[in-house]
């Protein structure tokens, strides 16, 4: 019966301890890739928010602005 059975622990430590390391690191790499991509994505955002909103200061710095008329103190 024994011999039906595949072998689902390996027999030596070192092969556990092997096989534990590859997955830890397989776990770490797409962890980073996955990091680094979150980060791309903001990034992407940040870049194209900035821009829209120096888009928006330099339509409104073209803009009358009415609020000038009222500070003034002549």
């Amino acid at each position: 019966m024994s011999q039906e059975l595949p072998i689902i622990v390996p027999s030596s430590e070192s092969h556990v301890k092997e096989s534990i390391a590859v997955s830890e690191t397989t776990y770490r790499f797409y962890r980073e890739v996955e990091v680094r991509s979150e980060f791309k994505r903001y990034c992407e955002w940040y870049s194209s928010t900035a821009q829209n909103n120096r888009q928006e200061l330099k339509k409104m710095r073209g803009e009358l602005n009415i609020f000038q008329w009222f500070r003034r103190r002549n």
